[in-house]
């Protein structure tokens, strides 16, 4: 055999660059097909694809690896459910229906707060209404005396289980304010009061810290002591035509329409400052009355936020105050 000398081993463009057709048309190759032609080489890429996807790989499994050494370390346990998905077993304050208690409650105070000997017969039936069978017909009462109920509002729920809690009622009886605790329990979608309610305490007095006055603005409040009077008008007369004209740029009040009249105003605080000034107003509303009486006046006091521009006072806001007039 003639071994091929090494130059003919190199590239032969013209058998390359045709195709398979111009290699099997060379001279001492049209006995051989296009299967006997050598495969060509591989190359590197599929190794450096190899490569990439474990290095991927590996810290996938560092990054799940490092996240469960940190939640062991740190005691974190994984939540039942996700975030956004509802609890699967509620609390009892939850499961017990406390809004429905509460207008029960009300409904049983105003028959229980009230009895008279004249009476006993119409409470004993009605009470029968809210207690269990065999329960005392007026709930302890003696049959003597008499209450009167003047006012009731619920004032919140204890709740102890799903189906025992205490509504409170704030309630105003014989003239003095007294809470009751009114026990009730709830199942298939029914109430009933267990037994006697507890006679509460009312709310403490609270004392509120007097606010220290600031240093007022003599200019701005003369200026404001002549200006708000007209709109104070306005607020009351229900225009809102007319208000429009007292309020600064971008601002919205809604006018009382005509339930007061404008009176006076009987205190107003100016802090100093720039141009926008919160201030307190204490303002003297007369009432509608009968013809023929004395109308009634009520004092009554708003805080407003005012923007001085031009120099004239317009309102921005008016709302109720948490504070009196501050007194100078």
């Amino acid at each position: 055999m003639v071994r091929r000398s090494t130059l003919d081993r190199g590239p032969q463009p013209d058998v390359h660059g045709a195709g398979p057709a111009a290699y099997a048309s060379q001279p001492g190759r049209g006995s051989e097909t296009l299967d006997a032609l050598p495969a060509p080489r591989r190359g590197a890429g599929g190794r450096w694809a190899v490569w990439t996807f474990r290095i991927i790989l590996w810290a996938v499994l560092i990054i799940i690896g490092a996240r469960g050494i940190i939640a062991i370390a740190l005691n974190q346990k994984t939540p039942a459910t996700s975030p956004g998905a509802p609890a699967s077993s509620a609390g009892p304050s939850t499961r017990f229906p406390s809004a429905l208690a509460q207008a029960y409650a009300l409904q049983f105070a105003s028959v229980y707060l009230n009895f008279s000997q004249a009476t006993a017969t119409v409470r004993a039936q009605r009470l029968a209404a809210f207690l269990p069978p065999g329960a005392d017909s007026q709930l302890g009462w003696n049959r003597a005396g008499s209450m009167t109920l003047d006012s009731a509002q619920a004032a919140g729920v204890q709740v102890r289980d799903s189906q025992h809690a205490v509504v409170l009622v704030l309630a105003e009886v014989n003239g003095k304010l007294m809470e009751l605790g009114v026990p009730v329990y709830a199942a298939g979608g029914g109430l009933v009061v267990t037994g006697q309610p507890a006679w509460l305490p009312a709310p403490a007095k609270a004392a509120p810290a007097v606010p220290a006055a600031g240093q007022s603005d003599p200019a701005a409040t003369a200026a404001l002591q002549a200006q708000l009077p007209a709109f104070f008008t306005a607020y009351a007369s229900g225009s809102a035509t007319t208000l429009a004209r007292f309020l600064a740029p971008g601002a919205s009040v809604t006018p009382l329409g005509g339930a007061v009249t404008f009176s006076s105003i009987s205190g107003l605080y100016v802090p100093t400052g720039g141009d926008a000034r919160p201030i307190i107003v204490s303002v003297t509303w007369q009432i509608p009355g009968q013809a023929g009486t004395a109308a009634a006046q009520l004092q009554m006091t708003y805080q407003m936020t005012v923007v001085s521009q031009n120099s004239s006072w317009y309102v921005k806001s008016i709302r109720a105050s948490t504070d009196p007039v501050p007194q100078s």
